[in-house]
């Protein structure tokens, strides 16, 4: 069977997007405070609760998140909408998520020393898509010049590393040499900055990944020793947007957006994931210290501290598990692979890392690699 790489690796976040804890708070409590006086009378009678300040120290310990890039940060901020802007899917529009796509692509076929015509097809993976079709991994395709296939897929946010598996098994399979995965996470649309446990959470960002095959001389790339990929049905990560919103008469407005039970995600998921990884580990005869690096989802600061003190110790050194996520806040499925581009480069040949995607679904995918 023949070895397969990532060779390159690229993203990009929305230009002057940099948003600040503080700046997140200042918009909600003025949102707060205006909602409840609006619902003065509602709030004195009791039939209505009234909302509560938020705090930068709150989002902190909650997520140890402090900046995120947004699109349109002004409207995301803006008291009186709370929401971007964002430019309509239309025909003679390019889609925002082919916008972000096609940049951090054209970073990563920089990144690996490939040009367009070495690709074979296109897989998108994301949690959040535009549309329905045509499939945003064709527009991308026909944006640069590329042949073969392209389509899109979700696993919530771990469609980045599904993505990557995928890309996988269609080298390995003889269906491509080289694929092109990008996944755009424009998660801000499909945020309520109106909730207090979650206007904080997300950023926008896009990562791209070229895995190839049929190397003649590896240099400088990781190869991909193992996948172990895992589903669980669960509703405690939810959004129900869809296009029967309109035929289920339930007119349920923002509430069919991103909706989470955050403890029980907690509690459940990242025991899942410890024991993944490490059965992973035991199967190719490893042990976590034989581990340089665990890329982990960047959903919250305190998950990636329980997966990283149960694999390492107590007394785990931060760089073993980086936290991109204080920067740019939870970006979905981009997470992991953000954190292995802009962390990998002090790898040695024969090291071994781990990036591992977790969350909604529930998915968890695993992603044993070694610098070559």
């Amino acid at each position: 069977m023949q070895n397969i790489y990532i060779t390159g690796t690229g993203f990009c976040i929305p230009e002057d997007g940099l948003t600040t804890n503080d700046e997140v708070v200042n918009s909600y409590n003025a949102y707060v405070d205006n909602f409840n006086l609006d619902n003065a009378d509602a709030i004195s009678n009791g039939s209505l609760e009234a909302l509560s300040h938020s705090s930068s120290e709150f989002i902190e310990k909650a997520s140890g998140i402090k900046t995120r890039y947004l699109y349109d940060k002004n409207n995301c901020l803006d008291p009186k909408r709370m929401k971007p802007r964002t430019r309509p899917e239309l025909p003679d529009n390019t889609s925002v998520l082919a916008e972000m796509g096609i940049e951090s692509a054209k970073n990563a076929i920089a990144n690996a020393g490939i040009t367009v015509d070495d690709i074979d097809g296109i897989i998108l993976g994301t949690s959040h898509s535009a549309r329905n079709y045509p499939a945003i991994a064709i527009e991308i395709q026909e944006a640069l010049g590329i042949n073969g296939y392209a389509y899109d897929m979700l696993v919530g946010c771990s469609s980045t590393t599904f993505a990557i598996s995928n890309a996988y098994s269609d080298i390995a399979s003889g269906l491509a040499s080289t694929i092109l995965v990008i996944n755009p996470e424009l998660t801000s649309p499909g945020n309520d900055f109106r909730i207090r446990d979650s206007h904080f959470i997300f950023g926008d960002a896009s990562v791209a990944t070229i895995v190839q095959g049929n190397l003649d001389n590896p240099k400088d790339v990781f190869q991909i020793k193992d996948r172990e990929l895992v589903t669980q049905f669960s509703n405690n990560i939810r959004s129900d947007f869809s296009y029967m919103n309109r035929t289920d008469d339930l007119n349920r407005g923002d509430e069919v957006m991103f909706r989470q039970n955050g403890r029980s995600v907690f509690k459940e998921v990242c025991p899942m994931v410890v024991e993944i990884i490490s059965n992973q580990l035991t199967k190719l005869k490893f042990k976590p210290d034989d581990v340089k690096r665990f890329w982990l989802h960047q959903a919250n600061g305190n998950m990636i501290n329980f997966v990283a003190k149960k694999l390492k110790g107590d007394d785990y050194e931060p760089k073993v598990a980086p936290m991109i996520l204080e920067k740019y806040g939870n970006v979905a499925s981009a997470g992991s692979l953000i954190a292995f581009h802009e962390t990998k480069d002090d790898f040695e040949c024969g090291e071994m890392g781990v990036i591992c995607s977790f969350g909604a679904g529930y998915s968890i995918c695993s992603l044993v690699v070694e610098k070559v």
